[in-house]
Formats: structure tokens, sequence, C-alpha cells
């Protein structure tokens, strides 16, 4: 019998996974002209997908991909890099170099990292940065804005460039700059907050500021450009912080201003300090309209005596019909009879 055999068996098919891909058939067409081919551009100068047909936005905050290329050359030539920290318009264009320490027991790298820290700068240029950096560290403590951070990273390299304040401490002239600075940016800060943040003495602080103030031509208001109108540090301009920090209403505010406003206009508390002015006019406005506050948390807040606010309050007590409107009476919103009599 003859063997025969079998033919053999096909191996069952293998099922193969789905593949997943962009779906081709999706097109972007814009929602306002739907022209079937619309040219959609990424401006990236302002961050914004926009159609060229019919100009709507349609996507913001596009992030730029492309390299940013630059040129350390005197001019613009064919060579450009990508080497190099951001420009400093204060210290021009800086390029650090960082010796290794891996030497391989030679003692070579001690060696070029002092020839190195020699021909990095002067002893001027290394004081400078440190300036700089102090009055970075100095606003980032009192919660500053980077405004008034340039502003006095300027007002530094001018008095160090023009040795304004020679044998001077650094903390004053710090501290005398970041005072004119917040003077110009429009947050005007006092005396006395600036002397309690940068613990320099009060009459240090105001001989560096006299000095710029006389070197830059700066008028009372402390603004040093013509352009730049000078603000000073008036009682309404502590209003906002001062009624922050005590949580009042804020209506108390905006009475409070016009109170300040319209005793300036009569002459009545002139010659007081603007700290004094503010303390004892929110001590005559919270009695007003009956927002009881004591009078130590707004001597600790103003950061004045509770005397001078009482001097303050008699004076605006005295003329209180010509500072308190008719209409907050007859609303109801304010009270003459629960303002503290005072002895004459």
């Amino acid at each position: 019998m003859a063997y025969t055999q079998p033919f053999p068996l096909a191996a069952p098919a293998k099922v193969q996974a789905p593949s997943y891909g962009p779906d081709l058939s999706v097109r972007l067409i814009c929602p306002e002209c739907r022209d079937p081919n619309p040219e959609i551009a990424e401006e990236f100068s302002s961050g914004d997908l926009v159609c060229r047909n019919c100009g709507l936005v349609l996507g913001d905050r596009v992030v730029d991909t492309r390299s940013e290329w630059r040129t350390f050359a005197n001019d613009e030539g064919d060579d450009p890099s990508r080497v190099g920290a951001a420009s400093d318009p204060l210290m021009g264009e800086q390029l650090d170099t960082i010796v290794s320490f891996r030497d391989g027991g030679s003692g070579l790298a001690r060696e070029l990292q002092r020839a190195a820290s020699r021909a990095q700068g002067s002893r001027s240029e290394r004081s400078l940065l440190a300036a700089l950096r102090d009055i970075s560290s100095w606003c980032d403590q009192f919660s500053l804005p980077k405004t008034i951070s340039d502003i006095a990273k300027q007002l530094y390299k001018r008095s160090d460039d023009e040795k304004l304040l020679r044998g001077k401490p650094l903390a004053a002239v710090i501290a005398a700059c970041i005072f004119i600075a917040c003077r110009q940016a429009h947050v005007p800060r006092t005396f006395r907050e600036i002397c309690d943040l940068t613990k320099v003495s009060k009459k240090l602080l105001g001989q560096c500021y006299k000095a710029l103030e006389q070197a830059f031509n700066l008028s009372p208001g402390a603004s040093a450009s013509a352009t730049t109108p000078g603000v000073s540090a008036g009682p309404e301009n502590m209003l906002a912080r001062y009624c922050n920090h005590l949580d009042l209403p804020p209506h108390v505010q905006s009475v409070c201003a016009d109170i300040i406003v319209a005793a300036r206009a009569k002459g009545i508390a002139d010659g007081r300090s603007p700290v004094s002015i503010a303390g004892g006019a929110i001590y005559f406005t919270c009695h007003l309209l009956n927002v009881p506050k004591s009078l130590r948390d707004i001597s600790a807040v103003a950061g004045v005596s509770e005397g001078t606010i009482k001097l303050v309050y008699r004076l605006y007590y005295l003329d209180k019909e010509q500072l308190v409107k008719q209409e907050w009476i007859d609303s109801g919103k304010g009270d003459l009879s629960l303002l503290p009599t005072v002895t004459i």
C-alpha cells in the first residue's frame, strides 16, 4: 500500500491590530468666510492664528518654534550665532566663560579660573553687577513690579557713571533709587517704609535722596524726565494700601479721598505730612460711616503715633460741615453725630 503525504494545512491568518493615523478628510475652514481653500497664517509677532481672507483671529498664544538667530559682530554679518545670554541694556552684551573643574589632577583648572575671573571685568563692573542684583532682590522682597526695578537700575547706573554718591553706603544709594523709582512709577512709598524695609537710617536716606534730587533736577514729585509728570506721595495715593491692610469696605476709601481733597482745597491741615493726613482722614471717615476701627490699628498701619492722628482728626472735626457732603447725610451713609467730640 502506497503511502501518501497529506497536503499541509494553511496557517490561520493573523488579525492585524488597527492602526491609528490622522484623518486627512478633516480640513480647517474659517467659520466666518467658509472658504474651501482658506489662507490661514500664524502671526508670530502677535501670537495669533489669523485667516487672511476675512481677518478673523482663529487662535491666540501661538508659540513661535523658529530659531532665534543673533549676531555679536559690530555690524550685521553673515555669521549668526545662538550663544550668549540675553542682552542687557545696562551692561551691554555679556559673554560668560566657564572653566571646568576637571583637569585630571594637573591643577590647571584653578589657574584658568583665576585668569578668567581677572579677564571678565574690572572691579567697577563687578560692583555694578552686584548692585543691580541687590536692586532686583529688594524689589522682589518688597513685592514691587518689574517696572520699578528697571527704573531703579537706570537711576543707579546713572549715579554710578557720574560718581554722584561716592563714599555713601551701597544700601543707602539703592534705597534712594528705589524710593525715586516708586515715585516715578506712581507707586509711592514713604521714607519710613523704605527705611524699615532696607534697614537704612532716615537721615542717610534723606542725604542720598537730596543728592540725587539736585543732580537729576527732580521736582518735588521726584520725576527724572520731563515727559513723565511727577507724583508725590499724597495722602490719597496711600489710601488704597492703608484701607486694604485695615480690611475696610470699598466705599470708605472713596469717601475718605473726597474728604482729603476737600480739606486740601480749603487749606485744612496744610503742612502736615501725607502719612498723618491719611491716618487722620481714615479715622474721621470710619466714625462718620459707622465703620469702627481702633486708633491703634490705624496707627500701626500708617506708621504714625496716635497723638498725630488725633491732631489731624481735631482739625477735620472743627470744619466737619465743610468736609462732609450733604448727600451723604441725606442718604443715611454718614452721620455727624457718630464723630467723637473733641475739646476746643
